[in-house]
C-alpha cells in the first residue's frame, strides 16, 4: 500500500511594483520624482521671493537707507503708518479707489456678460473678443493714451465734448475729478477680465432653471433677480474680492497719469512705497508699508476662503 503525501501550497506573492522593491521603495520613488519637478520652482521662488520677503521684513524693523549702517528702531515704521497724516491720507485714497472702483467694474463687467450672453445678440464672438482686448494691453500703456485723450488742448475726449457744449477743462489736475479720472480708466482696463468670468458663471447655470421660471410665467427681470444673480454668488463674491485686491495694489495708471497729484489727491498706499523707497530713501519705511498692505491682502484672501469654505459646506 502506497501512500502519498501532499506537500503544502506556496503562498501566492504578487509580483514588484515597477520602479521600486516594493510598497515602501514605490512611494519613496514618487515622492523623490514630485520633489525632483518641484525643485527647480522651490529654488525661483526661494531666491526671488522667499528671502526678499524676509530681508524686507527685517528691513522694516530699521531705518534702513540703501546707504550707510542701518540702525534697528522695532516698531516706529509700523506707528508711523498709522500716526503720519500724509500716509493715513494715502490710505484714505487707497480705499476711496477701491470704493468707486469694485461695485463700478462689477457693475459693468456683469452688464456686459449679460448681454453677449444672448442668444439674440449677433456677432457675441467678435464683440466678445473686442471688449476683452483692453485687458492685454499694459496698463502704462493705455494709462499713456488715456492722457493724450484728455489732455485740454489736444484730447479727442476734450473736442468732443466741446462739440455739444460741454467742457471738462483739466481733469488730471482737479483735486475733485483725478481720482474718479483714474478709477475710469482702471474699470475701462480691467472689466474685459471681469467680463470673461460672469460669462463663466452664466453658461454654468442650467438652462432648465429659466425654463421652469418661464413657464410660472416670470419675466426678464424676475428670472434675473429669482435665477441669474443667486446662481452667480460664488462668481460674485470672487470677482468682487479679486478687484478689491487689485484696487488696494493700484500704481500703473496713477503714477502716469498724476503721479499721486495734484495735491496729494490721488497718492495710494502702493504709490507712497515707491516714494518712500525710491525717492526719499526710506527703505525701512517702504517695508513696513508694504508689509501693512500684504496683511491687508491676505486677510481679504481669507475672506474669500471662508467664504468659499462655508459655501461648500452649504452645498453638501
Amino acid at each position: 500500500m502506497t501512500t502519498t503525501t501532499s506537500r503544502p501550497g506556496r503562498r501566492y506573492r504578487p509580483p514588484a511594483q515597477l520602479g521600486g522593491r516594493g510598497p515602501v521603495g514605490a512611494t519613496f520613488r514618487r515622492r523623490l520624482t514630485i520633489v525632483g519637478f518641484l525643485a527647480p520652482a522651490l529654488v525661483i521662488l526661494g531666491v526671488f521671493v522667499g528671502w526678499p520677503m524676509i530681508s524686507a521684513l527685517r528691513l522694516s524693523f530699521t531705518d534702513a537707507s540703501g546707504f550707510g549702517q542701518e540702525e534697528w528702531v522695532g516698531l516706529d515704521n509700523y506707528v508711523r503708518v498709522f500716526t503720519d497724516s500724509d500716509i493715513v491720507r494715502s490710505i484714505g485714497n487707497t480705499a476711496l479707489y477701491a470704493v468707486l472702483f469694485t461695485p463700478v467694474a462689477i457693475v459693468v463687467a456683469l452688464v456686459l456678460a449679460l448681454l453677449i450672453n444672448s442668444p439674440r445678440l449677433p456677432f457675441r464672438g467678435f464683440f466678445r473678443t473686442t471688449l476683452f482686448l483692453p485687458f492685454i494691453v499694459s496698463l502704462a500703456v493705455a494709462a499713456f493714451a488715456w492722457s493724450y485723450l484728455l489732455d485740454p488742448q489736444i484730447g479727442l475726449l476734450n473736442y468732443w465734448l466741446q462739440a455739444v457744449g460741454v467742457r471738462i477743462g483739466n481733469v488730471l489736475q482737479d483735486p475733485v475729478l483725478a481720482m474718479p479720472t483714474v478709477v475710469l480708466v482702471a474699470v475701462w482696463k480691467s472689466f474685459g477680465f471681469y467680463m470673461v468670468i460672469f460669462l463663466a458663471g452664466l453658461q454654468e447655470i442650467p438652462a432648465s432653471l429659466y425654463e421652469a421660471a418661464q413657464l410660472d410665467g416670470a419675466n426678464g427681470w424676475k428670472r434675473f433677480t429669482n435665477v441669474t444673480f443667486p446662481m452667480l454668488g460664488n462668481t460674485m463674491a470672487f470677482v468682487g474680492i479679486v478687484a478689491l485686491i487689485a484696487a488696494l495694489q493700484a500704481f500703473d495708471q496713477i503714477y502716469v497719469l498724476t503721479g499721486g497729484g495734484p495735491y496729494r489727491s490721488t497718492q495710494t498706499i502702493v504709490m507712497e512705497i515707491y516714494s518712500s523707497g525710491f525717492k526719499d530713501l526710506e527703505l525701512g519705511f517702504a517695508s513696513a508699508l508694504s508689509y501693512v498692505l500684504l496683511i491687508a491682502t491676505l486677510l481679504l484672501s481669507l475672506v474669500q476662503f471662508l467664504f468659499f469654505g462655508r459655501r461648500a459646506e452649504s452645498a453638501s
